[in-house]
């Protein structure tokens, strides 16, 4: 079978591409896996076209591998096998807002940013916040999260239903529009985190929040990133509920004021924030959560009040990752997340930084320390072997300590390829088994991203 032809026969000659530009364009994310070409793109328009598309593939049993805005970071959009590379970027939609019920029905190429300013328009907002403006459909596929998981949730919280392409080429709707659903298997949790290895997203019923009315905002500075950490576990078991709790390491305010003309304190950094419809309440909550980064050392407060200031400062944070990539001059890196329980932040920060440093790695991590997510970027000159093998045994170390204190190797970027290895320590066996089950009768053929999320058999 000529497998270009018949695809141009579903999507036309115009969005089929096998050429070298558009094949290596698709053949990497954000990460620092090595690319892989596809055979060719596929920019479908609509779910008819994906079930074709995937009926097609299943047939010839030729990989799928879905495409939002590759922002990843663990190489989960790298097709290791080739194949057809999906690319949703012209099923961008926003086909609904239904003000009166807080959601949105929408297609999984919209943009993360695209849909913010749609909302704020209307008042309202979509509350995963990764940061890297990604799409709908990538945040479902890896259960996006960011700074606002926090008060929010990440975005299996904030999905009521989805349109999913089995790889069969069927189409299921899983969900409804009712905020309580207890009918049946949730099967809308199960697509959500899946990593497009059990379904294509085709649409997704979102929930919406209405913008706060009365927000507060602090950056406090600390002398060090110990003692920071420390005062994450106070705040959160005063039950004062921030929004937003994140930690940032000295070099990242650094990073800021060079690349930003910023003016920011450059110590151990907290960034807090609360929303609520009511300013005294805010207010309180707020200087709750001061006085308690005092008892643990705070050596510098300061609040953000203007609208403007505040939307600047949280798109600052948002770009940590960047500034820190641009000052690798073209060297390589590891962009790795933990999570563990609150109570065990202060100890997870305290051991990251100690095997980073003792690896030649500086100690600069971030993260959303308020439910327990810790960051850490290690960099490595390109060619630099030793310098390689030390970034992986970091990754390795914090990984390990990370579910030995009752936490997961990944608390939003995803397994992809780089966390695979854990998911038998971290889930055990006979629980890796029953999500390989599920693969196996959702895609018998395994053509769906394959070779990511489960451990080899």
């Amino acid at each position: 079978m000529d497998l270009a032809r018949s695809l141009r026969e579903i999507v036309g000659a115009d969005r089929l591409s096998v050429t070298d530009a558009d094949r290596d364009l698709h053949a990497h994310d954000d990460s620092y896996n090595e690319p892989v070409r596809p055979d060719l793109v596929v920019w479908p328009r609509s779910t008819a076209e994906v079930a074709e598309i995937a009926r097609l593939a299943n047939e010839t049993s030729t990989p799928i591998t879905a495409w939002g805005a590759a922002s990843s970071a663990g190489g989960h959009v790298i097709p290791v096998r080739r194949g057809i590379v999906m690319d949703f970027e012209q099923m961008n939609r926003i086909v609904e807002v239904d003000h009166a019920n807080f959601q949105a029905v929408v297609q999984p190429g919209v943009l993360r940013l695209d849909l913010e300013d749609h909302l704020s328009r209307q008042g309202l907002f979509f509350a995963p916040d990764p940061g890297a403006n990604a799409t709908v459909g990538g945040m479902i596929a890896n259960n996006a999260a960011g700074v606002r998981a926090l008060k929010y949730g990440a975005t299996r919280d904030n999905v009521l239903g989805l349109e999913v392409v089995l790889a069969n080429g069927s189409i299921v709707r899983t969900g409804s529009r009712s905020i309580k659903q207890s009918s049946g298997y949730q099967l809308t949790q199960i697509f959500v985190g899946s990593e497009g290895t059990l379904g294509l997203v085709t649409e997704a019923t979102l929930k919406l929040r209405p913008i706060p009315s009365h927000v507060a905002t602090a950056i406090v500075g600390f002398p060090t990133v110990e003692a920071a950490a420390a005062a994450v576990a106070d705040i959160m078991g005063l039950a004062l509920e921030p929004a937003a709790l994140e930690l940032l390491a000295a070099d990242h305010l650094r990073w800021m004021n060079e690349d930003e003309a910023t003016s920011f304190a450059e110590v151990p950094t907290m960034l807090i924030e609360f929303t609520d419809a009511s300013a005294t309440s805010v207010e309180e909550r707020m200087e709750a959560a001061i006085s308690i980064c005092r008892d643990h050392g705070a050596i510098e407060v300061g609040a953000v009040t203007d609208h403007a200031e505040r939307a600047n400062l949280w798109r600052v944070r948002h770009g940590v990752r960047h500034r820190y990539r641009r000052r690798l001059a073209g060297g390589a890196w590891i962009g790795m997340d933990v999570s563990v329980p609150v109570a065990s932040f202060a100890e997870l920060v305290s051991y990251a930084i100690a095997s980073a440093e003792q690896n030649g790695f500086p100690g600069a991590v971030l993260g959303h320390a308020g439910d327990g997510n810790l960051h850490l970027g290690l960099g490595y000159p390109p060619g630099d072997d030793d310098a390689r093998s030390r970034a992986h045994l970091v990754s390795g170390l914090l990984v390990d300590k990370a579910i030995e204190l009752g936490g997961t190797c990944s608390g939003e970027h995803g397994i992809g390829l780089d966390k695979r290895g854990y998911m038998t320590a971290e889930h055990g066996r006979a629980a890796v088994e029953a999500m390989r089950a599920i693969k196996t009768a959702l895609d018998p053929h395994n053509i769906l991203n394959p070779e990511k999320v489960l451990p080899e058999p």
